[in-house]
């Protein structure tokens, strides 16, 4: 059989590719982590009290503003990461920003306090718990962040891993916002910005044994 032949044989009856789809799929997988991860730290640990606090509602806002711009951000990323070629335009400004923002507002909170509250403000009460919560239940909205992908035809799969990390880091940090009331701008830069890291860095580690073809 000539080349030719070969080729028109292999491609008979392929037709154009929709990569609508992938989006679709990782969106539905963000959907369900997110809505998993809520259920579970609702249930789990209960929802935050203390919300006629004055500033309450205003600090639970920025702790979810956070992470929902993580999450946004990096499940953008992922899709694109999803197809071949997809790394040749990284988007590491637009997924540093969000941390940028929260470690020069944690720094002017510290600035503003007496070098006495740094400690508190930074350890609150319930450090460890957020330090164990937030990578344990990122780990459903990062298996379907995984799963979405390998649907895809990622090449960059360390990078596609990290993003599926940083996604499901920011989608439990979010949900884990909903429980927390620690709401010291120094602990959620230190807390939850150091997690989602630690998401990151183990699905980049995770991202090419798990992608791989």
């Amino acid at each position: 059989m000539k080349t030719d032949d070969l080729v028109a044989a292999l491609s008979a009856g392929i037709g154009p590719v929709d990569f609508r789809v992938v989006g679709r799929r990782i969106a539905l997988a963000v959907a369900a982590g997110a809505a998993i991860s809520v259920a579970a730290i609702l249930i789990g640990f209960g929802p935050r009290t203390g919300l006629s606090i004055a500033g309450a509602c205003a600090l639970l806002g920025v702790k979810i503003a956070l992470a929902a711009a993580v999450a946004g951000v990096a499940a953008v990323d992922l899709i694109r990461l999803s197809r071949p070629g997809g790394g040749s335009k990284p988007g590491a400004l637009l997924v540093i920003l969000p941390f940028l923002l929260i470690v020069a507002l944690a720094v002017v909170s510290l600035g503003a306090a007496p070098a006495s509250h740094w400690n508190r403000m930074v350890a609150g009460d319930a450090w460890l718990e957020c330090l164990v919560s937030i990578p344990v239940i990122a780990v459903v909205p990062f298996a379907l962040a995984m799963w979405a992908v390998r649907q895809a035809a990622p090449t960059d799969l360390r990078r596609a891993g990290a993003f599926a990390g940083l996604l499901a880091g920011g989608i439990s940090a979010l949900a884990y916002a909903l429980h927390c009331t620690d709401d010291s701008l120094p602990f959620v830069a230190v807390w939850y910005g150091g997690t989602i890291l630690f998401c990151t860095i183990a699905g980049a580690a995770l991202g090419p044994r798990l992608l791989r073809w």
